[in-house]
């Protein structure tokens, strides 16, 4: 079109020149004389670009339908997807490490409290008020998390660390389990994400403790060294996870696994002698810091 355009307006000035400017279409001849050849010529060399412009334009905007995606157009789609995927799956750990501690927690609390509601009022009272507290912090978390998986404006997530641990280790108590706890090191120089996952850490080794232990003491030790953060829980009765007590999704260690590997950590799970459970877990703190 734009070829033709430009055609016609070379040719019209020559054509009036010689006395025979015409335009021309299938059934229909149109003689141009005079000043109006210079008139029509102008218009078509003024058509020709625009009309140019806007079949590129269209074209470019056809591009995507008719040829797909370029490659560096997929590859960001890729690295969209792979994001969202690892969000998703950072929430889902997230879920399952704070409502199944608090499921597990509240669980056994509610049991100790119709245990000594007569006997014990005061006891039974506190283990209430654990249960509330422990279930408040939960619904904090899926509030969340769903909201996120929702991709609706929610609040802040939650951001427990190891400065929560105390609340935690309280909240155990309250459910009736007798905590050995050993924090060495400068805990409150550690800060941030490795903060945050030692303390997602520690919650889901206790709350598996709950589940399978006996009653037990149950030993936590922190130490925070200059380069690594080393993590342990042990439970001291039987000879490892027993199942039965409570319903497991067979997530816990295998998301543990995933979260350390993700802090370049390193992690042991498994029997600690004849009578132990052991998981331990240590990270390197200047490249999670």
């Amino acid at each position: 079109m734009s070829l033709v355009l430009l055609g016609a307006a070379v040719a019209l000035p020559g054509g009036w020149v010689s006395g025979d400017a015409r335009l021309s279409w299938p059934g229909r001849s149109v003689q141009v004389t005079g000043v109006w050849s210079w008139v029509v010529a102008a218009a078509c060399l003024l058509l020709a670009p625009v009309v140019c412009a806007a079949v590129a334009s269209a074209l470019r905007g056809l591009a995507p339908q008719l040829l797909g995606p370029s490659a560096a157009e997929r590859l960001a789609m890729a690295a969209e997807r792979e994001r969202r995927l690892a969000e998703r799956n950072r929430l889902a750990h997230e879920l399952h490490d704070s409502i199944g501690h608090t499921l597990t927690a509240a669980t056994i609390q509610a049991a100790v409290a119709g245990e000594v509601l007569s006997a014990d009022p005061v006891a039974a009272r506190a283990a209430m008020r654990s249960i509330e507290e422990s279930t408040r912090a939960a619904l904090e978390d899926l509030d969340y998390v769903l909201g996120a998986l929702r991709e609706e404006e929610s609040g802040a997530a939650p951001a427990r660390t190891l400065a929560d641990l105390p609340e935690l280790l309280d909240r155990l108590r309250h459910a009736g389990a007798v905590v050995e706890p050993e924090l060495s090191g400068e805990l409150a120089q550690v800060q941030g994400t490795l903060s945050r996952a030692a303390y997602r850490i520690l919650q889901e080794g206790l709350t598996n403790a709950l589940r399978h232990g006996a009653g037990g003491p149950i030993e936590v030790r922190v130490a925070a060294g200059p380069d690594t953060l080393e993590l342990s829980v042990v439970n001291r009765t039987g000879t490892g996870p027993r199942q039965g007590a409570f319903p497991t999704s067979g997530h816990g260690l295998p998301g543990l696994a995933e979260r350390v590997r993700l802090l370049h950590g390193e992690i042991e799970a498994g029997p600690d002698g004849p009578q132990a459970w052991r998981l331990a877990v240590q990270l390197p703190v200047r490249l999670s810091a």
